[in-house]
């Protein structure tokens, strides 16, 4: 009988489907997340882009398992997989919604579950709502300030939060926050969005800004008409995401909210009121994108009701950003959870609430930092032309560098012969030649010939920067390429400014 076929195992190579994140996100239909052999198989894919993953017990990186599809199914034996693992399964929609989120579990203290419980009732919700929302506003401030470059709306965002500081009910707290977000979503609307010079023809003409936060569709973020705000709502679903385990961690409700967030069916308002003072980090981090890297008009699609959605590969690629959200969320959950205990009985007895998201007790112990930098994922870099990935130092792609070179020759080729570029370049040769003229042989220290020049000082230069070289001399980019580089010998009248630039002295110019 011959032997069956083996599945490959996944590996820890370049290749590896799970991001250096520890992020797997699944998408297509017919989606199939079971066990074979002890192994957790995934299939996932749409045609001849259909992959079958396998993955053993021990190396396989795996924190997140990302599903954006509805087509499938997952077995018992596959959650429990990742479970004893340690990793978490996470189902969203494209669109931004958070369908469930399943993670490993914690050990809960019912004291402090029934804290959380008469949080709402008994002034401690109020406390810890206004400080949620300070640091919200506080980072909405600082965005609008340093990011857009807006004074004014920072200043109206400010006097917000000023008043805040003496909001004695939820509905005022909730009230400044909605008029501070107004004013700071507003800022951004007219924020232009870099695309690549092939999609601009491909584009909607509502796609070249950051648009309304508010969609006409349905009123409000959802549903958004912009590829910016559907980066924000798959983004904002991801934090929410990393706040219901976060929370979980702590032993807490997610869905026992604080009053930021009216109680509703099907909606964990506590880690809704969480996440809030994270979402200014998340926007400072997509406009910071925006304004340096370009979109794909290949990673949007827009549905028959104008619905912006996201395809895919981009939200795989934003999938593997979860991480490290839940690095900054994590330090606003144990405040949480540090605050309703503190309001307990329990906490005069020297207890203390467990850190075991940022480990700050353990790092306080040993001198260091309570809560380390968190660096935010860098976005991929895209050609400026046609919109391929590329390597980070680069603009434009190989092939698209070639034909903007030779289009930014002949634009050069033609300015060079304006009248007032000519009438500069003449200047320039008309000064160079006045001081050729009145240069004299004499003014060459002796021990300064061409020899010297050629074996020491011209061997120095190749250190030197040609933009020192250009700007002690005064001569042109080219010209001193050419004499850095050995190919051209300047005037003699150069040649003692050179020799102190390449630290060139006489004693050494007579020794050699």
């Amino acid at each position: 009988m011959a032997a069956s076929h083996n599945l490959p195992q996944s590996t820890h190579s370049g290749k590896s489907p799970i991001s250096k994140s520890g992020v797997l996100t699944i998408h297509g239909f017919g989606l199939r997340v079971r066990m074979q052999s002890g192994h957790l198989e995934i299939e996932d894919g749409v045609g001849p882009e259909r992959r079958k993953i396998r993955l053993a017990r021990v190396g396989h990186r795996l924190k997140r398992l990302v599903c954006t599809s509805a087509d499938g199914f997952a077995t018992f034996g596959a959650l429990k997989w990742l479970a004893d693992v340690g990793a978490s399964f996470v189902m969203l929609t494209p669109t931004g919604r958070v369908l469930f989120v399943t993670g490993p579990t914690a050990s809960s203290d019912a004291r402090l579950r029934r804290a959380q419980s008469l949080a709402l009732n008994n002034g401690i919700g109020l406390d810890i709502s206004r400080a949620l929302i300070d640091a919200k506003i506080a980072g909405q401030q600082r965005v609008t300030q340093e990011r857009l470059n807006d004074p004014a709306t920072a200043g109206i965002i400010a006097t917000f939060r000023d008043r805040l500081a003496v909001a004695d009910t939820l509905q005022t707290i909730r009230t400044l926050e909605a008029h501070a977000a107004v004013a700071y979503f507003g800022a951004w609307s007219k924020t232009p969005v870099l695309w690549p010079k092939a999609d601009l023809r491909q584009i909607p003409n509502h796609w070249l800004t950051v648009g309304s936060r508010h969609s006409p569709l349905s009123g409000g973020p959802r549903l958004a008409v912009t590829p910016v705000h559907a980066i924000l709502n798959y983004c904002f679903a991801l934090l929410e995401s990393e706040s219901r385990l976060a929370l979980t961690a702590m032993g807490l409700d997610p869905g026992l909210g604080l009053g930021l967030h009216t109680d509703t069916p099907n909606r964990d308002s506590l880690a809704l009121d969480v996440l809030e003072p994270v979402r200014p980090q998340i926007e400072d981090w997509l406009l910071n994108w925006i304004s340096q890297e370009p979109l794909r008009r290949a990673d949007f699609f827009e549905t028959e009701t104008g619905n912006c959605r996201l395809r895919s590969q981009l939200c795989s690629k934003l999938s593997d950003t979860a991480p490290t959200w839940a690095k900054l969320i994590a330090p606003w959950a144990e405040h949480v959870a540090r605050a309703l205990w503190n309001s307990t009985r329990q906490s005069g007895t020297g207890t203390r609430v467990s850190t075991p998201l940022t480990q700050q007790h353990r790092r306080e112990a040993k001198g260091q930092p309570s809560f380390p930098k968190v660096e935010t994922p860098k976005p991929r870099r895209l050609c400026r032309s046609c919109g391929k990935e590329i390597q980070r130092d680069n603009t434009y792609c190989a092939k698209c560098s070639r034909t903007v070179a030779l289009e930014n020759f002949d634009a050069g080729r033609k300015d060079a012969q304006r009248p007032e570029f000519l009438a500069k370049r003449a200047g320039t040769m008309l000064r160079h030649r006045n001081k050729i003229r009145e240069w004299k042989t004499s003014d060459l220290p002796a021990w300064l010939t061409r020899d010297v020049y050629v074996k020491a000082i011209q061997r120095a230069l190749a250190e030197v920067p040609k933009s020192q070289i250009r700007l002690v001399l005064g001569v042109s980019e080219p010209y001193s390429s050419a004499i850095q580089e050995g190919r051209r010998v300047p005037h003699p009248r150069h040649w003692q400014a050179l020799a102190k630039l390449a630290g060139v002295e006489p004693v050494l110019s007579n020794k050699s």
